[in-house]
């Protein structure tokens, strides 16, 4: 049987009316929220917020592993990348259910003003400026963006091999979140239950969405 190219692919995925307007609305959700994000973290960082006690961060002396949360983020962002290459419906499924975190956490933040753990030690990645602006950000911490955003990319992969990188990335970012004290627990507890429960209900919603369309589901489609 012929493989099918990258670029026939993608080309079958633009010709579904219902994926087109996937990406499109990815297309757009992009620049908004990079406008929009950079002026919303400069504004809890004028907040004052309440200050937890942590048992955890107590007995976690911190030190400064900004290289190795750096690395370990960036190496699953470029791998689920590539996947999402030959995938479209994996490049979909994160941005969408990104899109969702996003918002959530913008609601939680919101809500739930708090100020930093004592000890923090600010993380260094300058690839994030596009999102946090020029200004260190402390103040986004309930829930944790990097928690779920490893999270995120944990649950869209799909290779056995990925995904145990996967949740090992995962679990290695939030103890050393934590390490570094830029975190409280309930922040990186918390960003899987709630990636998750936003994961299923893009895919139920997604996929419900797409036979209500009467669109055939290809092998190239199936996240799960």
């Amino acid at each position: 049987m012929q493989k099918t190219s990258i670029l026939e692919i993608w080309k079958e995925t633009w010709n579904s009316p219902v994926k087109r307007l996937q990406l499109t609305a990815i297309m757009v959700l992009i620049p908004v929220f990079s406008i929009f994000l950079p002026h919303f973290f400069a504004f809890i960082e004028k907040r004052n917020g309440l200050v937890l006690k942590d048992r955890v961060l107590a007995n976690i002396a911190p030190h400064n592993v900004s290289v190795l949360i750096f690395i370990i983020i960036w190496s699953m962002i470029l791998l689920i990348l590539y996947r999402a290459i030959h995938k479209p419906s994996i490049f979909i499924t994160y941005c969408l259910t990104l899109a969702m975190v996003t918002v959530a956490r913008v609601l939680c933040i919101s809500l739930v003003p708090l100020s930093p753990p004592m000890g923090l030690i600010p993380l260094s990645d300058p690839l994030s400026g596009a999102f946090y602006g020029e200004a260190s950000v402390t103040k986004d911490l309930f829930f944790s963006g990097h928690t779920a955003t490893l999270t995120l990319i944990f649950l869209c992969l799909e290779k056995p091999v990925d995904k145990i990188l996967g949740i090992l990335a995962t679990i290695t970012v939030a103890y050393l979140l934590l390490v570094q004290h830029i975190h409280y627990t309930v922040d990186v507890v918390t960003a899987p239950v709630v990636v998750y429960t936003l994961y299923r209900f893009n895919i139920y919603f997604l996929y419900k969405y797409k036979r209500s369309k009467n669109e055939p589901v290809r092998a190239y489609d199936i996240v799960e």
